[in-house]
């Protein structure tokens, strides 16, 4: 069994800075973690290969400082790490990400599940996940909260998947992608012998050109969304308080929304 899980390192401080030019994060230089919701997709992934001695390799898309990010989660476990680190890749958005993530996962091939968190705490899109599942034509199932089982000899992972009201329990074909949530484990702490090990562990780099992309297909030429202006909306209005007893008060507010409806 092979599993590929892809993560994302993000601004670990809410002060981020964008860039005037492009309107896109100032990465460099800024302190990173790992997306939290990623943690719980490398969790899983290690719990997969305690339980089925599955393969697992990591996957990112940043600049060199998200090489701190795969070793992070070598040292949690996982067995194999690859970086997309190319300034083609700049500025793109989750359509031109998940291309090249896409194209990633097809490069490395022979894999039977792909695991994301269910989206990053920069963007809150949560488009990503399903966005390399359509590039590739995979079967999908988001909001994951639990992997019940998986039958490689019939090929099917059966899971349950968080709904606002309940779950429901599916059976999905495999190779397919999932996104996961919270719900779904507790991320464990790196051990002494996983950060050595990962210290030294070799991370494959590749370029946009050892994924036969063009650069219009990626970065900010390849983004179908533009950020056309960013600014910081106006202060609310202060509201009313209306004191007094309860008949009073809302004879006052009632005239009050009056005034507004006419």
């Amino acid at each position: 069994m092979k599993i590929i899980v892809c993560i994302k390192q993000v601004p670990e401080t809410g002060e981020v800075k964008i860039n005037p030019e492009t309107n896109t994060l100032i990465r460099e230089g800024v302190s990173s973690i790992i997306n939290p919701f990623d943690m719980y997709a490398i969790e899983e992934a290690v719990r997969l290969k305690e339980r089925f001695g599955a393969k697992t390799i990591v996957v990112t898309m940043g600049p060199p400082q998200a090489e701190a990010a795969l070793r992070e989660a070598l040292s949690l476990g996982l067995d194999e790490a690859v970086h997309l680190c190319d300034r083609t890749f700049a500025g793109s958005d989750t359509w031109a990400t998940s291309l090249a993530l896409a194209r990633v996962i097809e490069k490395i091939g022979d894999y039977h599940l792909v695991i994301c968190g269910k989206q990053a705490s920069d963007g809150d899109t949560a488009q990503v996940g399903p966005g390399i599942a359509t590039h590739l034509n995979l079967p999908q199932a988001t909001y994951v909260r639990k992997i019940e089982d998986v039958d490689l000899e019939k090929g099917i992972i059966r899971l349950e998947r968080l709904l606002e009201d309940g779950y429901e329990v599916l059976s999905v074909k495999l190779p397919a992608l999932i996104t996961v949530v919270k719900e779904i484990n507790e991320p464990r702490m790196p051990s002494l012998r996983g950060k050595l090990r990962a210290k030294s562990q070799s991370i494959s780099l590749w370029s946009h050109k050892e994924l036969n992309l063009n650069e219009e297909e990626v970065g900010l030429k390849g983004s179908p969304t533009q950020v056309v202006r960013i600014f910081t909306p106006p202060p609310r209005s202060k509201g009313m308080i209306f004191d007094g007893e309860p008949e009073g008060t809302v004879d006052k507010l009632v005239g009050e929304l009056k005034k507004h409806l006419v």
